[in-house]
C-alpha cells in the first residue's frame, strides 16, 4: 500500500484539520493513515505518550512500515526525563499543522489525548509559570506525597479537584501553581466556551468490544518485548520522568523490575489501568457535541469518515 499514488488535496480539505479522536485501543492509528491515503494527508499526533523517544511497543506507536508512506509529525520529540508540557507540544503539533496545509495537503490530528487536541483545535493560551513556586510545590510533594496538595487544591477549588486525580501529583501541583500565579481558579485556566482555532471536523471513533480489545493489546504488548523495553528506558531516566514513568504499561513494568509485582500482576494491572482510562477518555470525548461519532468495527468505517467530511 505504502506505494500507492498519492492523493491530492482539494483547496476545501486542505483549509481543514480533521480530528480522529476517542479512547485508547479503538482503532484511530488505522483510520488516521487511511484517511490520510484517501484525503492527500499527513499525520499530527496527539498522544502525550507517544512523544517520548523510544516508548514505541507500550504506546502502541505505528511502525514505519504500518505508516504505509504516510508522513507523521509529533512523534519522539522528548526525552523520557522531560516533563510533559501542553503548551510545547501545542507550538510544535500547530507547527506540524501549518507546514502540512503549506503543502496543500490535509492535516490530519490523531490521538485521544483529549486536553493535547483542545491544545491545538481551539484558542488555548496557557498561564505562565514560576520555577521558585514550582521548586516549592514539587518538593513538598516529595516530601510528603500528593495527599496534603490535594487536599488544598480542594479547599482552593473543588471543581478542579474534582476532575483530577488524588494520586496525580503533577496535576496537582500545576493546578495549584495556577491558582497562586493567577488568583483565579484553575478551571477558569480551560475556556468554557471554546472558539476555534482551525476550522476543523472531528470524528470520535469507539467499539462495544473495546474491554476484550484492551486486554488483548496488553497481551501483545507484553509478548512484543514490553519489559525489555521498559528496561532499556529504565537505564535512560525512565523512573526519573515525572510524566513518562507514569505511562499505562510502563508504570506497571517499572514496578515490577523493582519486585513490588509479578509479571502476571503486571499484566493485570495494566489491563485495569487501560481500562479505568478508557472510561475516562469516553467522559472526556462524548461530552463535546462537536465530535461525530462513528463504530469502528464496521467494515466500511472509513468510507463512513469520509462521507461525515463531505
Amino acid at each position: 500500500m505504502g506505494g500507492r499514488p498519492p492523493a491530492v488535496a482539494s483547496d476545501r480539505q486542505a483549509e481543514r484539520v480533521v480530528a480522529v479522536v476517542g479512547p485508547t485501543a479503538a482503532g484511530k492509528s488505522a483510520l488516521g493513515v487511511a484517511l490520510a491515503h484517501a484525503l492527500g494527508g499527513e499525520v499530527v499526533n496527539a498522544d502525550s505518550m507517544q512523544l517520548y523517544r523510544g516508548m514505541d511497543i507500550g504506546t502502541a506507536k505505528l511502525t514505519p512500515a504500518e505508516r504505509e508512506g504516510v508522513p507523521h509529525h509529533a512523534l519522539d520529540i522528548w526525552d523520557v526525563t522531560e516533563p510533559a508540557s501542553v503548551a510545547a507540544y501545542q507550538e510544535v503539533a500547530r507547527a506540524a499543522v501549518d507546514a502540512v496545509r503549506a503543502r496543500g495537503r490535509v492535516p490530519i490530528l490523531v490521538g485521544g489525548s483529549g486536553l493535547y487536541v483542545r491544545a491545538v483545535l481551539e484558542e488555548f493560551e496557557f498561564p505562565g509559570t514560576d520555577a521558585g513556586l514550582r521548586a516549592e510545590l514539587e518538593a513538598a510533594l516529595a516530601a510528603e506525597g500528593p495527599a496534603p496538595l490535594y487536599e488544598r487544591l480542594r479547599a482552593a477549588d473543588p471543581a478542579a479537584a474534582a476532575k483530577i486525580l488524588p494520586t496525580n501529583g503533577r496535576r496537582i501541583v500545576r493546578a495549584l501553581e495556577v491558582i497562586a500565579l493567577t488568583g483565579a481558579p484553575f478551571t477558569a485556566a480551560l475556556p468554557a466556551a471554546p472558539k476555534p482555532y482551525y476550522d476543523a471536523v472531528q470524528i470520535g471513533v469507539d467499539r462495544p468490544d473495546l474491554a476484550t480489545r484492551v486486554a488483548e493489546r496488553v497481551d501483545v504488548m507484553f509478548a512484543a518485548g514490553l519489559v525489555a523495553e521498559t528496561a532499556a528506558l529504565a537505564a535512560r531516566g525512565l523512573r526519573e520522568g515525572r510524566t513518562a514513568s507514569r505511562a499505562l504499561g510502563y508504570q506497571q513494568v517499572l514496578a515490577h523490575l523493582a519486585g513490588d509485582l509479578s509479571l502476571d500482576e503486571a499484566r493485570e494491572e495494566t489491563v485495569r489501568a487501560t481500562r479505568r482510562f478508557v472510561r475516562r477518555q469516553r467522559t472526556w470525548f462524548r461530552r463535546d457535541t462537536r465530535i461525530a461519532w462513528l463504530d469502528a468495527t464496521r467494515p466500511d468505517l472509513a468510507e463512513a469518515a469520509l462521507a461525515i467530511l463531505g
